[in-house]
């Protein structure tokens, strides 16, 4: 590709952005992805943020259904409004699963090939992880049980290469372990291995926060809380399980080049 032509779809993707246009925006920066070129940081951050936006409302929006859903099973007489919801969302769900085989495209065909650094194979084998667990969110059967194997040996490998390359204080590092840890806890519904995951990073990190750099201590203090926020949650003997949300690093998009992650906080 040349380099003029990458420029220009890089600032399409930005002005997509600013317009919260995230369908042209994905586009843009997946004609980038697919070069033969790795991607640099900000391009990184690009296709990152295009596809967090483009798949957020809809997980959002399948989780509202999903709860008026059984809501409205438990009324009699109502099989008229429980198939209009079910309708609906089933169209957001082959929504979803649509985007999820897009990025995993993208990331199998491309991207992870590509990678070079250390933080770079971290940061897509992380994103490969978490798109294989939204995946499993709004699948069941056979379908979620390979979502969930694939996403465990995502995470697995962004944790094998991260624990080797990165700082325990870097971000992507601590978002890996954010949402690694949520999906050990609604996914494979093992509490005791995400609060052992997610207390050992929270720990190797403050172990090390003096080292902390200017330029990434706002993001890893930021997922560093996060951490120790679901921990407050999980551990706690007051949990409401239908009240609480846990966090992963998604929620909240990351200025510099750690950008990257609900029910639990995570990183989306």
């Amino acid at each position: 590709m040349e380099e003029k032509k990458r420029e220009l779809l890089v600032y399409q993707a930005k002005v997509c952005e600013q317009a919260e246009r995230y369908e042209e925006m994905v586009e843009a920066i997946k004609e980038v992805a697919s070069a033969e070129v790795e991607l640099n940081i900000e391009e990184r951050n690009l296709l990152s943020v295009a596809f967090k936006n483009l798949i957020g409302s809809r997980r959002a929006s399948w989780r509202i259904l999903s709860s008026i859903l059984e809501k409205e099973e438990s009324k009699e007489n109502n099989e008229e409004g429980v198939k209009k919801i079910t309708v609906l969302r089933e169209k957001i769900e082959n929504e979803l699963e649509k985007i999820c085989e897009g990025i995993f495209k993208i990331l199998d065909d491309h991207l992870i090939q590509k990678a070079t650094s250390g933080e770079s194979k971290a940061f897509y084998y992380k994103m490969k992880g978490d798109y294989y667990r939204y995946f499993a969110e709004f699948t069941s059967g056979e379908k979620r049980e390979k979502a969930s194997e694939q996403s465990l040996l995502a995470y697995k490998n962004a944790s094998e290469i991260a624990n080797s390359e990165l700082a325990t204080t870097h971000p992507i590092r601590l978002g890996l372990a954010l949402n690694f840890s949520v999906f050990y806890y609604e996914i494979l519904n093992s509490p005791d291995r995400a609060c052992h995951l997610a207390k050992q990073a929270f720990d190797d990190a403050i172990a090390e926060i003096d080292d902390l750099t200017e330029n990434s201590y706002k993001d890893s203090t930021l997922i560093m809380q996060l951490l120790r926020e679901n921990l407050t949650l999980w551990t706690s003997e007051f949990e409401d399980d239908d009240d609480d949300d846990e966090y992963d690093d998604d929620e909240d998009d990351e200025d510099d080049e750690d950008d990257d992650d609900d029910e639990a906080v995570e990183e989306d």
